[in-house]
């Protein structure tokens, strides 16, 4: 049986220049989704997952993060002198209760495997998740949660995996399974964002890990890799060699909300199925497409 895991971590350091101008000054964490950031969307997800310490590793232009998941007293006694009660009781879930948020700054802009690397002080000896808050993924069971059942099973770090187009391998890590159709898989090999033609399959890792602390021992030794950035997908082939590392292909829809379209595509999705707006803005694009 794996052990509990009860830290999430989550690497929120980038500058998101691909939403540039709106990335400017605000985190690209922050975008929201109909009328949540994506950071939420991801601290909800981990906390469902039985998340209890979320870890994130920050920059110099994520203050609006860590305001974000801060208690807001003034704006709390304003709403509640209003009477908006069910405004209140939104901003107050914002923060889930017992949980604790902590903040590392990213020296230097090194990699995912760099920013993993910078949990070790909060993780310690301890399997954790890695949440990408560009990676938005939806179904009827967060994805999190899947991987911890597979991570109880086997006590190995869990990597979520979807198949992709082949010509777009050179996009993501890859993991090589020997063909085989049974889901979790053990991990033969796995592959920094490799060509087409050298791609072992096109089964991607997208962005959820759950990781055994054997992985920072090999983060330490990792050199720079594809990008000249310390790649989290080489550790986790060094990792191979001591312990098995699994693939699972997780049930839901992931959003890649690192590129525009995929932004666009969650935030019409998610619309459609809001409570609220779901019915308004469905008659809304009906309308718009008989123009």
């Amino acid at each position: 049986m794996g052990q509990p895991i009860r830290t999430a971590v989550f690497p929120v350091a980038g500058r998101g220049t691909r939403f540039l101008p709106a990335t400017k000054a605000s985190p690209k964490e922050m975008l929201p989704v109909v009328d949540k950031p994506l950071i939420q969307y991801a601290v909800e997800e981990a906390r469902a997952a039985g998340a209890e310490n979320f870890v994130f590793i920050t920059g110099r232009y994520k203050r609006a993060i860590e305001d974000h998941f801060d208690v807001d007293h003034e704006l709390e006694c304003e709403l509640e002198a209003q009477h908006k009660d069910a405004l209140l009781e939104l901003l107050r879930e914002t923060v889930p209760a017992g949980a604790n948020f902590i903040f590392i700054r990213q020296p230097a802009p090194l990699g995912l495997g760099h920013a993993v690397l910078c949990a070790r002080p909060v993780v310690q000896n301890e399997p954790f998740f890695v949440h990408l808050a560009d990676d938005l993924i939806v179904g009827e069971r967060a994805c999190l949660s899947q991987m911890r059942e597979v991570h109880e099973s086997t006590a190995a770090s869990v990597l979520a995996t979807e198949t992709v187009p082949r010509d777009h391998t050179q996009s993501y890590g890859i993991v090589d399974i020997g063909g085989v159709s049974e889901n979790p898989a053990p991990i033969r090999a796995i592959v920094e964002k490799p060509s087409p033609e050298e791609a072992p399959s096109n089964q991607a890792v997208v962005g959820r890990y759950i990781l055994t602390p054997a992985i920072f021992s090999l983060l330490e030794k990792t050199q720079r890799g594809a990008g000249g950035e310390i790649q989290l997908t080489d550790a986790i082939a060094a990792l191979l060699a001591h312990e098995a590392v699994f693939s699972y292909a997780f049930a839901g829809r992931r959003y890649d909300c690192g590129n525009k379209l995929g932004y666009l595509q969650a935030t019409v999705e998610l619309a459609l199925e809001h409570p609220e707006l779901g019915e308004n803005f469905a008659e809304y694009l009906k309308a718009l497409g008989q123009k």
